[in-house]
């Protein structure tokens, strides 16, 4: 029976000669998870033997890695913002450069809600996650808002172009506690039925076409219409830019992630907006452009 240290030796072995870049986190990580125990779990029993049995299963996953399917779809999980997720070919596995989106939303959000007494009867603050994926924003956002007693003051809805990525939205927000807080619509963009929103978040695609073949193999797995976003990566969320009079409310805030290279082009498209707006950049914690903040000047 191989212990713990012998499979791990003989998986990162296999994984760097397979072009992994991260060898030693993914064998730790995928052993973990066929074990059913933490990372650091398998780090502090490392003369542990395992059973035939899980130890066939690792072999199963490590060809599957060594194929350069991701991680997270080979365990069928992603964590983010301490959150697990289920992860699978049907929508975009979770980064962590949109938990700031998320914080930001949060931050929004509270300050709305707490800088001073309610009216009696205010509706709640209306929330659209657009692209939803697998429902990270929205789920991700709801339990956040739960935790801090603000769930029953506002309502969200989720879209997405793509039913088996809903199909998995749904699956997250059950998972969580908040299939019944948070709705689902399959749509392009944002439905032309729907009220304005006072908060519009999205992670669309932004990945530039010629730069879509250069990502990582892990990449390959993912669905291309989540990373496409055209010559400039920014095709679809000048889409929903365009709308953006119609569907953002008064004192409304868009949230919108970008890539690295695309402040100024973001800049630029909101310029293009009928009306007057304002765009600020927010950085990530590496200090990278990522979140735009889109809203009326004068408006808030």
């Amino acid at each position: 029976m191989a212990t713990v240290e012998v499979l791990l030796r003989d998986a990162v072995e296999r994984l760097r000669a397979a072009g992994a870049e991260t060898p030693r986190l993914d064998a730790e990580v995928l052993l973990a998870n066929i074990l059913g125990i933490d990372r650091t779990g398998v780090i502090a029993h490392s003369e542990a033997p395992v059973g035939d049995g899980a130890a066939a299963r690792f072999v199963e996953a490590l060809v599957r890695r060594e194929a350069g399917e991701p991680v997270a779809y080979v365990r069928e999980v992603k964590e983010f913002m301490g959150i697990a997720f289920a992860a699978d070919p049907r929508a975009l596995i979770p980064r962590p450069e949109t938990e700031r989106l998320v914080e930001l939303a949060e931050q929004e959000i509270g300050g709305r809600l707490l800088s001073g007494p309610r009216p009696a009867g205010a509706p709640p603050i209306r929330i659209v996650d657009v692209g939803t994926g697998g429902g990270t924003i929205a789920v991700a956002l709801a339990v956040r808002l739960r935790s801090r007693g603000m769930l029953d003051e506002v309502t969200i809805l989720a879209t997405d172009d793509a039913p088996e990525a809903l199909d998995l939205a749904r699956e997250n927000a059950v998972g969580h506690a908040v299939g019944d807080r948070v709705a689902f619509r399959e749509a392009d963009l944002i439905p032309g039925d729907e009220r304005a929103f006072d908060l519009v978040l999205a992670n669309l695609p932004y990945v530039r076409t010629d730069a879509v073949a250069d990502l990582p193999v892990a990449a390959s797995f993912e669905p291309r219409h989540a990373l496409d976003g055209g010559p400039d990566g920014l095709d679809v969320i000048r889409r929903l830019l365009e709308i953006l009079p119609e569907v953002l409310a008064q004192r409304g805030l868009a949230l919108l992630e970008i890539g690295a290279d695309q402040e100024d082009g973001i800049i630029a498209a909101v310029a293009g907006i009928s009306g007057r707006w304002s765009c600020v950049v927010e950085r990530d914690l590496a200090g990278l452009p990522r979140v735009a903040r889109v809203d009326r000047q004068g408006d808030r």
